[in-house]
C-alpha cells in the first residue's frame, strides 16, 4: 500500500496508540498529517517534530473533536486519504455514579465526533480513501467503571456501519479496530490499571500485550486496497485475550 503522497488525519494522534498510526501512515507515504490534541502541548511538539523526521508536514490541531470549530479546522486541512478518529476521553466511574454532563463528553468526543467528521470532511475525499473509528473491547465486554467510555465506543462501531453502507456508492471505506489493552498513557485515568496490565500480560494467548504499532498495522492494512471488500466491520487486535471465558 501506497499513500502517494497524500494527506492524512488522526485525531488524538500526538501520543499513543494515535503517533504510532500517523507515523505508520507517514511510513506508507502519506506527506502530511493533521495531528489532533487536547490540550498536551509538549507532546504535540514531540509527536510534529517524529512526523517531520519521518518525512512529512504535520498540522497540529488543538481543542475538543466534539467542537464544531476544531471538526472545520481539520476539515480545512483536507482533501484526506484517511481519517483516523482516534481520540478518545470519557469518566471513567460506575454507572450510578456518572452524571447526565459526563454522559454529554465522553458520547460527543468518542462517538458523534466520527459523525462530525465524516460529513466535514467526506465531500473533498476521493474514491478508494478511508475512514478508520479506533474502538475497545469495552464496547461489547462489561468492564469496571467502563459504563460511559464502553457505551460511547459501542456507538461509534454502530456509527461506523451507518457511514460503510451510505459511503460505499462513493467508493469511501469505513471500517473500525478494537484494540485490546495497550500500556498507554491513557491507562491511568483507570483506578484498576496494574489489574488490567497483569490481567493482559497473565492471560493474553498471543504471549505478549498488545502494542500501539500492532493496532497501527491494523488500520494500514484497513485502509489498504486489500481491504476493498472490508466494510463496516470491527477488527479486533487483543492477541485473542477476549476469546477466552
Amino acid at each position: 500500500m501506497t499513500l502517494g503522497d497524500r494527506a492524512v488525519l488522526v485525531t488524538g494522534g500526538t501520543r499513543g496508540i494515535g503517533k504510532a498510526i500517523a507515523l505508520r501512515l507517514v511510513s506508507l507515504g502519506a506527506n502530511r498529517v493533521a495531528l489532533g490534541y487536547l490540550r498536551n502541548d509538549a507532546a504535540a511538539e514531540e509527536a510534529a517534530e517524529e512526523v517531520r523526521a519521518a518525512g512529512a508536514e504535520p498540522l497540529l490541531v488543538r481543542g475538543n473533536v466534539a467542537l464544531d470549530r476544531v471538526v472545520a479546522e481539520f476539515a480545512n486541512q483536507g482533501p484526506f486519504a484517511v481519517v483516523v478518529h482516534n481520540a478518545a476521553t470519557g469518566v471513567i466511574r460506575s454507572a450510578l455514579e456518572t452524571e447526565d454532563k459526563h454522559w454529554d463528553w465522553t458520547l460527543g468526543a468518542n462517538a458523534r465526533a466520527l459523525l462530525s467528521l465524516a460529513r466535514a470532511c467526506t465531500p473533498d475525499m476521493q474514491p478508494g480513501s478511508s475512514i478508520v473509528g479506533v474502538s475497545s473491547l469495552g464496547s461489547t465486554r462489561v468492564l469496571e467503571n467502563y459504563v460511559l467510555v464502553g457505551t460511547s465506543k459501542a456507538a461509534l462501531e454502530s456509527v461506523v456501519r451507518y457511514l460503510a453502507v451510505e459511503l460505499a456508492p462513493r467508493g469511501i471505506r469505513v471500517n473500525a479496530v478494537s484494540a485490546g489493552v495497550v500500556e498507554t498513557e491513557a491507562l491511568d485515568h483507570f483506578p484498576n490499571r496494574e489489574q488490567m496490565l497483569r490481567a493482559a500480560r497473565e492471560r493474553t494467548p498471543a504471549g505478549r500485550m498488545v502494542e500501539p504499532e500492532d493496532v497501527a498495522d491494523a488500520v494500514a492494512y484497513l485502509c489498504s486496497p486489500e481491504a476493498e471488500m472490508v466494510r463496516g466491520q470491527t477488527l479486533i487486535v487483543d492477541g485473542g485475550y477476549s476469546l477466552l471465558a
